[in-house]
């Protein structure tokens, strides 16, 4: 008989329902050891709370919240170290996008004196802010700061009332897809030596090259970084499980791709990287067997 497996994702609008429903969708029927039962939830750090409480065995989360939560720094300073779970594999690039509708603004440094949203408060995508903005000498202190969701980021970049928005998501992204309709739209780029400097400090963040076919009116390809949507499991899921779910992972991506298009860029190199934390028993059998590039 298969465990049943919680599998804790986001809300049912987001991403990371969507990929959860996938894969159960696609895997249930190939699984012959457990089956997947989606549950909606508040998003990464509801998801850690939701594993160490054991009302959940596996989840996506944001890699850099992965890893506040291990450490028990930043978004879990307060809480202290979760540590109970393991990684499993990165599925996607939640890409850090540095949004405006001003033509002069080129660097993270031309914020200095400015109003920028950096997300919902306490939300991982100011936790971001934050880093980036030291990494270019800046503070919060040092631009005119704005909380805010994505789309009423949006609404304000249109109306003027902000001059740039901090967001963390797949890209393209709805909201400035929406946004680049009726407005120029432009994205604040990183450079080499910023980004690298970004990588030695924290673990978590990989390089991305944002296509100029992304938003309507990208005049080029920019330059940032990204955080990754990874799967995580609690450490007494068993390693067969594990494993099994990992080949099923890989052996049935196109029909995945089919459901969540997020899943077509899934690879054995993509999914070890911007992982700070230990592999699950079942991941590391699987990628070492599989010789994944930079296990």
């Amino acid at each position: 008989e298969k465990e049943e497996v919680v599998f804790a994702t986001g809300g049912t609008a987001g991403t990371y329902f969507s990929a959860g429903t996938t894969m159960a969708t696609v895997l249930n029927p190939k699984l012959s050891l457990s089956a997947l039962a989606v549950l909606s939830t508040g998003g990464s750090k509801a998801n850690i709370q939701l594993l160490a409480d054991q009302r959940a065995a596996l989840a996506i989360v944001q890699n850099d919240v992965m890893s506040y939560a291990y450490s028990g720094t930043d978004l879990f300073f307060s809480e202290g170290s979760f540590d109970k779970f393991s990684a499993v594999a990165g599925l996607y690039d939640e890409t850090i996008q540095i949004v405006t509708c001003r033509e002069d603004l080129h660097s993270v440094e031309d914020l200095k004196g400015l109003r920028v949203c950096v997300g919902d408060a306490g939300s991982g995508v100011e936790f971001n802010a934050r880093q980036i903005l030291s990494a270019y000498g800046l503070s919060f202190s040092d631009i005119q700061k704005v909380n805010a969701s994505f789309g009423d980021s949006a609404a304000s970049l249109s109306a003027g009332a902000i001059d740039a928005a901090f967001v963390v998501a797949g890209a393209p992204t709805k909201a400035v897809s929406e946004l680049a309709e009726k407005n120029a739209v432009h994205l604040i780029g990183l450079d080499k030596a910023h980004i690298s400097a970004l990588q030695e400090q924290y673990g978590f963040y990989t390089e991305t090259l944002v296509p100029a076919d992304t938003y309507k009116g990208l005049s080029g390809e920019v330059d940032t970084v990204s955080v990754r949507a990874t799967l995580v499991a609690d450490n007494r899921l068993s390693e067969e499980i594990v494993y099994e779910l990992l080949g099923g992972l890989f052996a049935e991506q196109d029909a995945l791709a089919k459901g969540e298009p997020k899943f077509s860029g899934l690879s054995l190199s993509d999914a070890v990287k911007g992982i700070s934390i230990p592999f699950h028993t079942g991941a590391s059998r699987f990628y070492s067997e599989q010789g994944a590039e930079g296990f």
